[in-house]
């Protein structure tokens, strides 16, 4: 790789002077220690975790496969903590100690982290913090990285609009704010740009200050349930760990279909419930933690926003279950690119 090349360069210019018995220069010396942004120390990056950890198959697991990616193609020393308790201090707590073990960058998966960034960023200033899916507030080392969740909402929503036999889909969400409320309001207008008339029934987990939505998939299993009693036979459910409730209830239901979130659900769910999975929104938060460890080594370690969307193949869906979805990929795939031209702009509120 051309960091490691230059590294190894660097090194053997240092080890040359020294053969020579002089001391290197500065600028040598911090050649060899920070060469293309890693030099000769491997870079050390920490991921905190949101509500459920590595393992919810949906927003932890795709942050988890961009740090294992980084770990195989850029060999950082990477490790994860996973919060034992939902409060704000642990958060601290969790952040704090990454930073004092000298972790850098130190990311932080999911808007909840906030406060916790804003506060430890502060006290670090010469580490750089990323988070996921909030850009509430700016410092010169915290790094935003959101997402455009709204379009790839959208393409699941015509989907699932043009595959159902009823006119009728629902969205559940995990937590009722505006972050979800992107997801909410794509879906919905997807489904009615592909299907005029479809009714889109919906409905949230919990509302604000309540954020334990992301982990109740009892709930979710009973208003997936009440849902597919009315009439409903495709649920869309964008609620973290949550979710897996929601595919089990559909799955328990004849001719009816579920469409995950944030990861290719299709591909990791049971055998039980996978082939009623129709198509997942993709968010790739797993590309938005790989290229923010490659900007850091790279040598961008400026705060900022970082927004990912389907021009830059930060969100989209999934044809994994290519026998459910190729009656209708033509059509979503020709909306797709009408928001790609610029004909469509979705909405990003209900």
């Amino acid at each position: 790789m051309r960091y490691r090349s230059m590294a190894v360069l660097a090194a053997v210019a240092v080890t040359a002077l020294a053969g020579c018995g002089a001391e290197p220069e500065p600028a040598l010396r911090l050649a060899a220690a920070e060469s293309d942004g890693l030099g000769l120390e491997q870079v050390r990056v920490g991921l905190a975790f949101d509500q459920g950890g590595r393992g919810d198959k949906s927003f932890n697991d795709a942050a988890a496969a961009g740090l294992d990616r980084a770990k195989k193609e850029l060999e950082v020393d990477g490790v994860e903590v996973t919060l034992s308790e939902e409060t704000d201090e642990e958060r601290v707590t969790r952040l704090r100690e990454l930073a004092e073990a000298g972790r850098n960058p130190v990311i932080a998966v999911g808007f909840l982290y906030a406060k916790a960034v804003q506060t430890v960023a502060a006290e670090f200033p010469e580490t750089t913090f990323a988070i996921v899916d909030d850009d509430s507030f700016s410092a010169p080392n915290v790094v935003s990285l959101v997402f455009a969740e709204e379009q790839g909402s959208y393409l699941v929503g015509a989907t699932a609009a043009l595959k159902s036999r009823s006119g009728r889909i629902g969205f559940i969400g995990g937590v009722r704010m505006p972050l979800l409320q992107k997801f909410e309001a794509g879906f919905t207008a997807g489904a009615r740009k592909a299907r005029p008339g479809v009714r889109v029934s919906v409905d949230y987990l919990s509302t604000p200050p309540d954020f334990s939505g992301f982990g109740v998939p009892d709930k979710a299993k009973e208003i997936a349930e009440r849902m597919l009693a009315d009439g409903v036979d495709v649920v869309y459910t964008a609620a973290g760990a949550s979710g897996a409730g929601s595919l089990q209830a559909v799955a328990a239901r004849k001719g009816t279909w579920a469409v995950g979130v944030d990861s290719d659900q299709y591909q990791t769910a049971e055998a039980g419930v996978r082939d009623s999975i129709l198509s997942s929104m993709i968010k790739r938060v797993d590309n938005a933690v790989f290229q923010e460890i490659q900007a850091f080594i790279k040598g961008d370690r400026a705060g900022g926003v970082k927004r990912f969307d389907l021009k830059t193949d930060g969100v989209g869906y999934s044809v994994s279950n290519t026998k459910a979805v190729s009656a209708v990929q033509r059509k979503v795939d020709s909306i797709r690119q009408q928001i790609l031209d610029g004909a469509v702009t979705v909405p990003t509120k209900p």
